[in-house]
């Protein structure tokens, strides 16, 4: 699937007094993010919709490069849609990333409640200060297994975006 993008806005696109979208912009918009595949197809992952803008940093890894790059060029005021791929997205499921660790390992390197249960986000201490996180997913034996894959990963987005400000 690639990234198809609908235009919904009454705003002609691309005139020439309004500023644009760059890679380095800051922008004000409003989204709305809905799965479009796998089991929660249809549901709402997150919308702005209903309550503030969010503000976003063009490059700065905010958003995941293919959800930005539909944004590009576009004006402030215009409002449109765009479906993505899950490679466009936040890429493949990768069943190398589901892991499993030792309780040790968990214990001494992992910032996990003491009753983890299936579902729980835990944050990992990494090497040179920095962290990741992984979905607990449950016990096997003396083992815990854990799934490091972006939580969207293998899954098709439907984005729809209105642009409020450019900077």
């Amino acid at each position: 699937m690639t990234s198809s993008v609908t235009q919904t806005s009454a705003t002609a696109p691309h005139s020439s007094h309004l500023p644009r979208v760059g890679p380095s912009s800051y922008l004000t918009l409003h989204y709305r993010i809905t799965l479009a595949s796998g089991p929660a197809e249809g549901q709402v992952f997150a919308d702005t919709f209903t309550g503030r803008p969010a503000t976003l940093q063009m490059g700065s890894g905010q958003w995941a490069p293919g959800m930005e790059a539909p944004l590009l060029e576009r004006e402030e005021g215009e409002e449109f849609d765009f479906e993505l791929s899950p490679a466009e997205a936040y890429g493949d499921r990768n069943p190398e990333l589901v892991q499993k660790l030792t309780r040790q390992l968990v214990e001494q390197h992992a910032d996990a409640p003491s009753d983890m249960q299936p579902g729980n986000m835990v944050e990992f201490a990494a090497p040179g200060g920095g962290s990741y996180a992984g979905v607990f997913k449950g016990w096997d034996g003396d083992f815990a297994i854990f799934d490091f894959n972006h939580p969207l990963a293998g899954t098709a987005l439907q984005v729809h975006v209105a642009i409020l400000g450019v900077l």
